[in-house]
């Protein structure tokens, strides 16, 4: 599907290039050379665009990628350990690449710090006020951080991230979702009031009844001035299968916030447009622009997935 999903990842990259800075990974000097005709034949602002060598298992940048977090002195980014989503799949190449793309100098002079901890950046959602969102089915999967409880967890993200509150959810698991619940599947912050969450209205849907307790659980969390959060459900999109019958974890939840804009997954399904929509009035003031990511749910993964985002001058001032 390499075609096919070329084609959204260019795409992808040509819509960040026209609001900031974007970072690519490439395979090698050929396939380097290759994405940059692609997207300069698309229209990428390339004087925004950088295309680094790095070698990778996958494509999933949200899980192998630093997470960033502000401090008085400015931002750092922390390269924590990634496992192949709990030693599922192989990882060793992605799992050196933060430090790689950091020795090349990709970065600047932002620090980056080894994080002792197994954890994927699509496993938490933060609303930037010292609340993370969750899941436990992930986060206390004994294949990432076995010696780890949930209070050490909890006080792990505290120090590395400055987390004060930390939400989980025990629900929500999407078929065909082999990260163990990511969270950047099933419930985002828009706010630090605001939740968007993939809800399922087909009682007959084999997700609806995950999707419900989870739905159940979100009304019953407060944000951190003990208000109910405001929350918006998402629809779902039509059952999708690969060639073999697998049903495949697509979600609208799975947007991307950049400057400017909010980037929405669309799936060739009526509900699309109805999802653009409610995550248009999540976010007043910026541009909502759907991306076709039918070929990367077959992938198991869509457009928040394969991105991670980096604070504004990590990657040099935009010109």
């Amino acid at each position: 599907m390499l075609g096919p999903v070329e084609r959204v990842f260019t795409h992808l990259a040509c819509e960040i290039s026209h609001r900031e800075r974007v970072l690519i990974v490439a395979a090698d000097a050929a396939h380097q050379a290759h994405v940059r005709g692609l997207l300069a034949t698309a229209g990428g602002e390339m004087r925004r665009v950088t295309i680094t060598i790095a070698p990778s298992n996958d494509t999933w940048a949200r899980d192998h990628g630093p997470i960033s977090v502000q401090t008085a002195t400015g931002p750092r980014l922390l390269d924590f350990t990634f496992n192949g989503w709990g030693n599922k799949f192989p990882a060793e190449r992605d799992n050196r690449i933060t430090g790689e793309l950091a020795a090349a100098g990709c970065f600047g002079a932002t620090p980056v710090e080894t994080a002792a901890m197994v954890l994927e950046g699509g496993s938490i959602d933060t609303d930037g006020a010292g609340t993370l969102l969750t899941t436990s089915r992930c986060l206390l999967q004994p294949s990432r951080n076995p010696e780890l409880n949930r209070i050490d967890i909890e006080a792990r993200l505290r120090e590395l991230l400055g987390i004060e509150r930390v939400l989980w959810l025990e629900h929500g698991a999407l078929a065909g979702d082999d990260t163990d619940s990511h969270i950047d599947t099933l419930a985002r912050f828009a706010d630090p009031g605001t939740i968007l969450y993939q809800a399922c209205a087909d009682s007959g849907d084999e997700n609806c009844l995950e999707l419900r307790k989870m739905a159940a659980k979100l009304n019953a969390i407060t944000n951190i001035n003990g208000e109910p959060y405001r929350l918006v459900p998402l629809p779902s999109p039509r059952p999708i299968h690969d060639a073999h019958g697998q049903r495949l974890p697509a979600s609208y939840a799975n947007f991307l916030i950049i400057n400017g804009a909010v980037l929405v997954p669309a799936y060739d399904d009526p509900a699309d447009e109805i999802a653009r929509e409610s995550i248009a009035g999540c976010f007043p003031g910026r541009d909502t622009i759907t991306i076709d990511c039918l070929p990367l749910i077959h992938q198991f993964g869509s457009l928040h997935c394969v991105t991670m985002q980096l604070p504004e001058g990590v990657l040099g001032k935009d010109e």
